[in-house]
């Protein structure tokens, strides 16, 4: 009931103008863009148009919606639109791990709900081997590697969390192995960890270089427009109306993938909890420095704390470290968010690396990852012809790109086992007034670094 009551437009409102502001400009470039290669060519709506559907946002959820749609029916015109950059949009803002199973020691059911943990493995497999179809299918250069993900712990509190999360693996009979210290500090170069667990299934991947070389790849019924950011909706049948900078598109069907930003398109309003992470970007590191930063030639760790700092050292040779989260006002961060955030990466490099650290970071962005206050998603028809996909929660980009995939199938009439495990997830719950959200994010964010301590 909650779903259908804050989920589907009224009579009323389905036949009138809904203006639909347009999402800020980023602060700064992602690092992950800044070395994706050359900008794919800029195309973005300059005349009036129309197709079989529409699909709104081109991160990991639309990007995969339009891929699939236009498979399940390739004689129907897709056409796919971005607010800004494929690649710099908050998709390509992620650390790039494409993860089997999220966990979340501190979540106060996460040992117990077996269950949920099985779709949880199950709805994110389907998102990696979707991924894999457009690397060994279709040519999608990415930096694939899938090595797995270290659970890396600093402190006795972190490898608390890590035997937590052992203890859940035991239950669904998952494979993994513990990493003593030796090994850790070996494999990282960094005499800051002290014990990790490595679990195989998570994929590492340059986040932009997949999104962008996957969009030129997409089917050849699929047009895809950039920099077209949707200013007005109008809902109806049998043609839904957008308005765009440029001109003005007419859908028989849309699939709205836009993140938090779906709230403003008339469905579940007030119910997204906008937070922002932030990261930094080395320059490439030189061969003598390359000794220091461990044996391995590309990994990822990620921290025990959900606080904690994650790691990426990437194919490239460079070093991402990434922490810091903050209430987003208005969806975005500014300027001086990204620059606070980058005094407490160089915290965290200078712990792992002092050798090294004084070269500080070449780039630092943030990225917006959407909550909601009861762990709830969008997922399902909205209205009529209408179809809606939102709210990560985190781990966007195996979830994201299922969650795109099951969507166009849903609108394309079809039915799967992650359409159904989806279908019973919460929807989004409003939240408390914005005040008092963004306050309670900033306490809870702030104790919950501070807790972190050295996993920071």
């Amino acid at each position: 009931m909650e779903r259908t009551r804050l989920g589907s437009l009224s009579a009323h409102s389905a036949s009138q103008r809904i203006a639909v502001p347009p999402p800020q400009i980023e602060a700064t470039a992602s690092g992950w863009y800044l070395t994706s290669g050359p900008e794919l060519p800029l195309v973005s709506l300059n005349e009036d148009t129309s197709c079989d559907c529409l699909v709104i946002g081109a991160g990991w959820m639309g990007l995969h919606a339009a891929r699939r749609f236009a498979e399940l029916q390739p004689d129907a015109r897709v056409i796919l639109v971005d607010a800004g950059r494929i690649g710099n949009n908050a998709a390509g803002r992620c650390m790039g791990f494409a993860i089997d199973l999220a966990h979340n020691p501190r979540k106060r059911d996460f040992l117990e709900d077996v269950q949920g943990n099985r779709d949880e493995l199950r709805t994110n497999l389907e998102g990696n081997a979707y991924l894999r179809s457009a690397v060994e299918d279709h040519g999608v250069e990415c930096d694939w590697d899938p090595q797995g993900k270290y659970h890396s712990a600093a402190t006795e509190h972190g490898v608390r969390d890590l035997l937590s999360f052992s203890e859940a693996l035991d239950r669904m009979g998952q494979t993994y192995r513990w990493v003593e210290r030796d090994e850790i500090q070996l494999i990282t170069g960094s005499r800051h960890y002290i014990r990790a667990l490595h679990h195989p299934g998570t994929i590492l991947i340059h986040p932009a270089k997949y999104l962008k070389n996957a969009a030129q790849a997409l089917p050849a019924n699929v047009t895809v427009y950039e920099n077209t950011p949707i200013t007005a909706a109008r809902y109806g049948t049998p043609t839904q109306v957008f308005e765009a900078r440029g001109g003005q598109i007419k859908a028989n069907k849309v699939i709205v993938c836009a993140s938090a930003h779906l709230t403003k398109f008339g469905f579940f309003p007030d119910t997204a909890i906008p937070v922002y992470t932030f990261a930094s970007m080395t320059r490439q590191l030189t061969p003598g420095e390359l000794a220091q930063v461990g044996d391995r030639p590309a990994y990822g760790l990620i921290p025990a704390d959900s606080f904690g700092t994650t790691v990426r050292r990437t194919s490239d040779n460079r070093l991402f470290l990434r922490n810091v989260y903050s209430y987003a006002n208005n969806f975005t961060a500014t300027h001086q968010d990204v620059i606070r955030a980058r005094k407490q990466q160089q915290i965290a490099f200078d712990r792992r690396w002092p050798e090294l650290s004084a070269m500080g970071f070449e780039a630092s962005w943030g990225g917006l990852l959407t909550l909601a206050q009861n762990g709830g998603m969008v997922f399902g028809q909205l209205a009529e012809n209408v179809f809606g996909s939102a709210f990560c929660n985190g781990t966007g980009v195996s979830r994201g790109t299922a969650f795109g995939k099951a969507i166009a199938e849903l609108a394309a009439g079809r039915s799967s086992p992650v359409i159904d495990i989806l279908k019973r997830r919460a929807a989004p719950v409003r939240t408390y007034p914005r005040l008092i959200t963004s306050l309670g994010v900033r306490f809870v964010t702030g104790w919950r670094f501070k807790q972190a301590g050295k996993e920071v």
